[in-house]
């Protein structure tokens, strides 16, 4: 595997005897910082949902139009981690995290001043562009301070402030927005997000750029088949997770019978789950990256499976809840594999990781609809997790075969 090149540099610079507290301390500095902008845009990211009624209610449209800001979100995602990353490829990684994450304050505080139902889509539309490029970067920063064989656990720390926006953020979020209006939500992201860009500066070292980086060279990865290979277990093989979380809800209530006053309680279940996954999984990560892609894939299938069963009861729904929160422990290593699969080109490789996500969110959500819309049920989502799960596992297989071959040669 290759290990980032910055790395190698920063252990060959220090002595021995001074550079390990030293670069403890960078690191932890630098995570800390990153992880506050990783917390922002969690926050952001998912407290729109439990928003919907509100935001409706305010700029005159039904529920499911006011859902549209969630796609538009999305689309920001997947169509800013590719753009940015290219473009900006040149740029010094410190000043690069914090003009991402500035565009981000922006946007949540325009949002927050969106005065309709267009502006409010178009706000959401252009703070979503940061996204993926913002963790992408993080994670290569990260990766490039940590030491070696332990690559996937730095990744993971910087994903801990995402997963862990869902425990802490999104509830301080959402109920600033209940009592003071949805976009009170948006203002507290905003000012998370400027308190991110000054941490960015003090803690994060400034890292230039891969020498000879450029956006010529960071569309290279793009013809490389093992990134598509790892983008499509992404896209994929993590569609089985949204497939059921979208539905979560109603889930709960309508088989379950748990209580709509109880749903907060069982949902915070699912972050503290994504949490533990997400520290497990960059552990695991760290000792075996392929043999972890794959145990998590089939881990994955096995836990949408159990979901179909155990949703029937409140308390087997809420242990069934939590685990589906673990599912995100494949995040790291998927994130690592690409960093390194793609050469010289980290920035768009480690950015795409999180429009591969972002796909899986769209492709789960609407294969799961589908299902239900169908008459099958609501549990019958775990059924088409299940599969997508599947999937992944396929490809996973695809891409081991062709790394052997390419080995071969």
């Amino acid at each position: 595997m290759t290990t980032p090149s910055l790395s190698s540099e920063l252990d060959a610079s220090a002595p021995s005897s001074s550079r390990a507290p030293d670069a403890d301390r960078t690191l932890l500095r630098a995570v800390l910082a990153l992880g506050v902008g990783g917390f922002s845009i969690g926050t952001g990211e998912f407290v729109i949902m439990g928003l919907l009624p509100e935001v409706a209610r305010d700029i005159g449209v039904s529920i499911p139009q006011a859902g549209h800001v969630i796609s538009a979100y999305a689309l920001g995602v997947v169509i800013g981690a590719p753009v940015l990353a290219v473009l900006a490829a040149g740029w010094n990684r410190r000043a690069l995290l914090i003009a991402l994450m500035g565009i981000y304050a922006l946007g949540n505080f325009a949002s927050a001043m969106a005065p309709g139902y267009l502006s409010l889509n178009l706000m959401r539309f252009l703070t979503g562009l940061p996204h993926g490029t913002y963790f992408g970067v993080a994670a290569l920063v990260a990766a490039t301070l940590a030491p070696t064989g332990r690559r996937a656990h730095a990744v993971g720390l910087v994903m801990l402030g995402l997963t862990g926006a869902t425990l802490v953020g999104v509830p301080i979020a959402a109920w600033l927005g209940q009592h003071f209006g949805w976009r009170a939500a948006f203002v507290f992201v905003g000012l998370i997000a400027v308190a991110a860009m000054v941490m960015l500066r003090r803690g994060v070292p400034d890292l230039p750029a891969t020498t000879g980086a450029s956006p010529l060279r960071e569309l290279d990865a793009l013809r490389r088949p093992q990134v598509w290979l790892t983008l499509g277990i992404g896209a994929i093989g993590f569609g089985g997770m949204f497939a059921v979380f979208s539905y979560i809800k109603p889930t709960l209530t309508e088989v379950a019978g748990l209580s709509v006053g109880n749903v907060p309680f069982v949902l915070a279940l699912f972050g503290l789950g994504m949490v533990v996954g997400n520290l497990v999984g960059a552990r695991l990560a760290d000792r075996s990256l392929m043999r972890t892609i794959g145990g998590l894939l089939v881990w994955s299938v096995a836990v949408l499976v159990l979901f179909v069963f155990a949703a029937q009861h409140v308390v087997t729904a809420a242990i069934a809840t939590f685990l589906l929160g673990t599912v995100v422990a494949i995040g790291p290593a998927l994130q690592i594999r690409l960093m390194d699969v793609a050469g010289d080109a980290q920035t768009l490789a480690a950015a795409l990781n999180h429009s591969a996500f972002n796909m899986a969110n769209a492709l789960g959500a609407w294969l799961g609809g589908l299902a239900i819309s169908a008459g099958l049920g609501w549990t019958s989502t775990g059924w088409v997790g299940a599969m997508l799960g599947m999937a992944g596992l396929g490809i996973f297989a695809w891409a081991m075969a062709d790394a052997r071959r390419r080995a071969a040669r």
